[in-house]
């Protein structure tokens, strides 16, 4: 992929700028606290033991210890890509599919994550907009796949005459 001849002023790559196959590696990580798992479980009216309750998960769980909450691994997951890839030139998320999360995700394990472009779509009623599929991952410290996911992503397109990359 070339460079972008121009930036979004937020940083945001536009609709031309993606290219099917392409691959970043984010470099954000972040660690995650028991209060993130609080919070979240909280703000969210999630009163899952299995998110909050220590003792529950000492006793009865085969974890032993207060899972992160899946949706906020989602959320950090996609947070995480957004600087890289689409801070500014995203109109609207269009869809989520094929979410998973085949590791568990424990208070002090720190996540990173990827994100692979797999399709690019013109969008038909919008000249100025595009659909970018993206496939994110995220793993912990140890490389465990902890989260993935495919995004529908309505993209702005590079202002001025609307060319595809190729």
């Amino acid at each position: 992929m070339t460079a972008p001849t121009s930036a979004h002023p937020r940083g945001g790559l536009y609709f031309e700028d993606f290219v099917v196959g392409q691959v970043f590696e984010h470099r954000l990580t972040r660690t995650v606290t028991q209060m993130d798992n609080m919070l979240f479980s909280n703000m969210t009216l999630n009163p899952q033991p299995l998110h909050i309750d220590a003792h529950f998960c000492a006793t009865e769980t085969e974890w032993g210890k207060p899972l992160i909450n899946s949706l906020f691994t989602l959320g950090l997951m996609i947070g995480i890509a957004v600087n890289d890839t689409t801070v500014g030139t995203t109109i609207a998320n269009l869809g989520m599919s094929e979410v998973r999360f085949p590791a568990p995700l424990f208070e002090g394990d720190t996540v990173r994550a990827t994100t692979e472009v797999l399709s690019l779509r013109e969008s038909k009623s919008r000249p100025n907009a595009g659909l970018v599929e993206f496939l994110h991952k995220a793993f912990k410290q140890d490389g465990v796949l902890v989260a993935e996911c495919r995004r529908t992503a309505f993209m702005l397109r590079r202002p001025g005459p609307q060319t595809i990359a190729a």
